[in-house]
Formats: structure tokens, sequence, C-alpha cells
């Protein structure tokens, strides 16, 4: 039986608004799991909680209720166990390529020779061997992206949490990154969390795809991805595949039907 890597049990957020003195309820009653070395993606109509829900993963949230546990230890606040990747590359402009991706080594005083061996091995596993020592202003979107998760990876997480990534990147070079990030993910052996807004990206990457209901986030359905390992870009035209994403479709389409009553009612009501 596979080892859990994160389980979220009962996980419940609110944010208080200032504005109106009440509380938004943003997540209610999360219940999942993501395995050691698995590829989950989360998918979900706009509003619906997932960046909220990562936040909360990666500890720089505090759950209203319920608990997140990475390898059984109860998450309280950020930590060298999760990295993180966000739309943003949020590289260091006045930092290299090097010098970025050894930042997280430095932070925990390990930047030395075997950590800088280190920082140049994922410098060359996410492609940008000969790029050491160019600076982010010198580098395309999708460069970018490759050195912050190189900078992830190099500090050796128990998982990956990415909050879509590729958003930012135009379509050619986001399907380039989606086939990349598989050969990395399949090279470094890691577990990963993807957010994504965007179908066939999350099917096309996970090997389970969590589709989160409208405001309050819910698990509403998950879908297996029962689709063979290499896979190509060229999956993407495969009937097995189409078939896929419209069925993860159809739940969102159910959700996102929802939300627009649901904002007609109040916004009814605020008339």
């Amino acid at each position: 039986m596979a080892q859990i890597k994160l389980q979220a049990t009962g996980l419940r957020h609110e944010y208080y608004q200032p504005r109106t003195g009440g509380r938004l309820l943003a997540l209610d009653n999360i219940n999942l799991h993501v395995e050691d070395g698995e590829f989950v993606s989360i998918v979900g109509p706009s509003g619906c909680g997932k960046t909220t829900f990562i936040n909360l993963c990666d500890g720089l949230l505090k759950p209203t209720a319920g608990k997140i546990d990475i390898d059984g230890k109860q998450v309280t606040g950020p930590g060298n166990d999760r990295g993180m990747v966000f739309q943003d590359s949020c590289l260091m402009p006045w930092r290299t390529v090097f010098k970025n991706v050894l930042f997280g080594l430095e932070c925990q005083k390990l930047d030395n020779a075997e950590g800088q061996e280190r920082a140049r091995t994922f410098i060359k596993l996410v492609g940008l061997q000969g790029f050491e020592d160019h600076y982010p202003h010198e580098l395309s979107g999708g460069m970018q992206q490759r050195c912050n998760l190189a900078r992830a990876l190099t500090v050796d997480p128990k998982i990956l949490i990415m909050d879509e990534p590729f958003a930012a990147l135009d379509a050619q070079t986001r399907e380039i990154m989606q086939s990349e990030l598989l050969r990395i993910w399949r090279e470094a052996r890691k577990t990963v969390l993807f957010i994504t807004h965007q179908i066939n990206e999350a099917i096309y990457l996970a090997d389970r795809v969590i589709i989160f209901g409208a405001r309050p986030g819910k698990v509403k359905q998950t879908i297996k991805i029962d689709l063979p390992r290499p896979r190509a870009l060229s999956l993407k035209r495969d009937p097995r595949f189409l078939e896929l994403e419209n069925r993860v479709w159809e739940q969102i389409e159910e959700e996102v039907k929802k939300t627009m009553v649901q904002d007609q009612v109040t916004h009814n009501i605020d008339s």
C-alpha cells in the first residue's frame, strides 16, 4: 500500500471581512490525500478556494478547523519539507540563476560545496545549464519558471506545491513546460500537488484530478487518470484523453452555473 505523503482532514477556513464585520467561508470540510510520489492536480471554478487550500498546505494560513499532515506531522507553519512554485517566478532580479537557485540552501546555512553542487545538478535537470550566470531579465518567462522550479527542488522538499505556475506563459511555452515538468518529476521523484484552471493541463500531468466545488470549496469528485506514462503531448488528441476532459468539464460547468445563480441572488438582495 502506498504511503500517504499529505493528508487533509476536516479542513475548514474562514476569512474575516473587516468592511462588513462578517466572515467568508472559503473551504468547508476538505478531506483528501496525496500519496508518496504521486502527481495530483486540483481544478475547480474561480473562487472555489484552491489557492486558499495550498496556502494552508504551505503553512501560510492557519485553518479555522481541521488539519493538514505531511508524513504524519501536522503543518503549523512554513517549513523546508514543502517547496512552493507560484505563478510569478519570484526571482530576485539582482541575483544570477545560480544564486537564485542556491538561495534556499543559503537560508539553511547549507550553501557549502555540496550544496552548490546540488544547485548545479538541478539547474542542469531543468535545462538551464550554461545560464548559471544570467540574471532573470535575461531569461524568457519559461526559463524563469525553470529557475523557480530548480530553486524549489534544490532544498529537497518532501512535497512540491505548484500554484498555476504556467498561467503567465504563452500557449506554446506552456505546452513545452508541461512536458518538461513531467520529465523533471520523473527524474526528481517528488510528490506534486498542482493547482490549475486549465483542465487539459490537469489531466495531462496528473495521476488523479481532484475537483473542488463552488465556494465554499469542497471535494466534489476525484478522477483517476488511467493514461499510460511517459506521456507525449500528442496524448491530448487521444479519444481517451478527450473523454476525461469532457468528464471533468461537466463537473466544473455544473459548479460554475451554481456560482452564477448564487451571485445573481446576492445581487438582487443587495439591490
